[in-house]
């Protein structure tokens, strides 16, 4: 099954999905405003410092960037909190569904979170996958719009990349 660039969806956006869907909005619409922003930079800081024997940033298809794969088929998400941890959660489901998709079937997921020591377990359901395809679609509808959804004050917000453009 080849993927076009329109249906294509990366981890990253099913991430921001359930971050804010304003967020996701700007960044499929290209607007980026993440280059500079401190927490986005101590996060690829902590990245690139931890876990170093590993081999990392695993890129396929150009739509999920794992962070690293240990032995007995194993793939780990590094996170600098468990603050937005769902999203986390949901972004690594998607790793085993897109891999699953493609024949890779019978993985296990951890997120990691070296600042704190811990880690999560992550598996994914049956339920999960239905669930996903639904995300899948409604990022895909969101990606034809013109404008970004409204506004919605969050608790992450005074620290999103995005604020002060989202109270423009």
């Amino acid at each position: 099954m080849v993927i076009g660039v329109e249906e294509r969806i990366t981890g990253i956006m099913i991430y921001y999905y359930f971050v804010c869907k304003r967020k996701l909005w700007y960044f499929v619409n290209e607007i980026n405003m993440e280059a500079e922003d401190e927490n986005i930079m101590l996060g690829k800081l902590l990245d690139e410092n931890s876990y170093k024997r590993d081999d990392k940033h695993i890129n396929i298809d150009n739509v999920i960037n794992i962070d690293f794969i240990k032995e007995h088929r194993e793939l780990h998400e590094i996170k600098k909190s468990k603050a937005l941890e769902e999203a986390g959660v949901w972004q690594v489901k998607y790793y085993l569904y897109y891999l699953k998709q493609r024949g890779v079937d019978g993985l296990k997921a951890k997120i990691d979170y070296p600042l704190i020591k811990k880690s999560l377990v992550v598996e994914l359901s049956e339920e999960d996958e239905k669930q996903l395809g639904t995300v899948i679609k409604e990022i895909n509808e969101l990606k034809k719009e013109i404008c970004p959804p409204e506004f919605e004050k969050k608790k992450i917000c005074n620290k999103c990349a995005y604020h002060d453009l989202c109270l423009i």
